[in-house]
């Protein structure tokens, strides 16, 4: 890593923010892909330090890496106070898991059944994604670690990844029901 935070201080960076907010959920660095993630099986949050530097140079607003860091560890901390409802999906979050490993994506996007599947999983994580932030926010404004306009820049921009790909599925569903429906009649 060619930058002046090392893994060691992203580590200490992420414990101190959880420190700040008092909680204290276990941290494992990992080589993910994701920058940061909430895992409510294991009940921990993982960081892959080069995806978290990448992911914070992809915004379009110049903020610190230190604030990014911050404010994405108080979402995934949101994720935590909100483990209950996760673990309450997890039959049907399995389920999904299993077809997506056992069809190609070929198939999931050209089954109507398989495709509305990724649909609904969209949904479920988009609900999850906007009760973290706003579990966040109410973490933010209790203990006041990153300024409101920051917060609210990397909150809009974090959502938007997720909404952007959700738009894009489901143009393709909606697209895909239409060819069905054009074939039955």
């Amino acid at each position: 890593m060619n930058h002046k935070y090392t893994e060691k201080n992203l580590c200490e960076l992420i414990n101190a923010t959880m420190q700040s907010v008092g909680m204290n959920v276990p941290l494992k660095q990992d080589n993910s892909g994701v920058n940061m993630s909430y895992n409510f099986i294991g009940d921990y949050v993982g960081f892959d330090a080069e995806r978290l530097i990448k992911a914070k140079e992809e915004m379009q607003k110049t903020i610190s890496l230190e604030l990014y860091i911050k404010t994405i560890t108080m979402h995934e901390l949101g994720h935590a106070i909100d483990r209950k409802a996760l673990l309450a999906t997890l039959d049907r979050t399995m389920e999904i898991f299993d077809a997506k490993r056992n069809h190609s994506l070929y198939e999931l996007y050209n089954s109507v059944d398989l495709l509305s599947m990724i649909i609904e999983e969209h949904e479920m994580n988009i609900i999850f994604e906007e009760t973290a932030w706003e579990n966040a926010q109410k973490l933010n404004q209790e203990f006041q670690v990153v300024d409101e306009e920051c917060f609210e820049a990397i909150k809009k921009y974090s959502l938007g990844t997720y909404r952007e790909i959700y738009q894009e599925d489901l143009y393709l569903y909606e697209k895909l029901v239409a060819e069905h429906a054009i074939q039955i009649a």
